[in-house]
């Protein structure tokens, strides 16, 4: 079952890049785009979070963290966080392989790999905008900053 609007997003805890660990609940008070994609190094994932990195001050000067999701592991996750210069942790839903990504309803079983989701949450944990591409399926994130425009206001 996928996470939706006005559910409270399901709390994990999962190592960034550097292994260090990030827990939702701990980024309680702030909004949180939560940015789900299939695999570092792919064609439309190095685009999408390309742009997100170029447009990120529109999601940290309304005071939202980003978080990209993926079921790389840390060393992949690190090495294209460098070769990008992506300034948001990069998440690591390794192992249990893809267990966050099951928890939102968005894992690809088949290929092994989360599907292109985002979920923007407010302060309090909870989902005021969600989307679900297929792989392949690139994201307009036009509607992200809509919908930060929307929480802001």
């Amino acid at each position: 079952m996928t996470v939706s609007v006005g559910d409270t997003a399901p709390d994990f805890s999962l190592p960034d890049q550097d292994k260090q660990v990030v827990t939702l609940t701990d980024l309680r008070g702030a909004p949180v785009l939560l940015v789900f994609y299939p695999f570092a190094f792919s064609g439309i994932c190095t685009g999408e979070l390309c742009q997100l990195r170029d447009e990120l001050a529109t999601y940290t000067d309304a005071g939202v963290k980003v978080l990209a999701v993926s079921t790389d592991p840390v060393f992949s996750l690190k090495a294209f966080r460098e070769k990008e210069g992506l300034d948001f942790p990069l998440l690591s839903d390794f192992w249990p392989h893809g267990a966050t990504a099951q928890t939102y309803g968005v894992f690809n079983e088949k290929a092994g790999m989360a599907l292109r989701a985002t979920y923007l949450l407010d302060a309090d944990g909870v989902v005021t905008f969600a989307q679900v591409n297929q792989p392949g399926d690139a994201r307009e994130q036009s509607a992200w900053k809509d919908a930060v425009g929307q929480l802001a206001a």
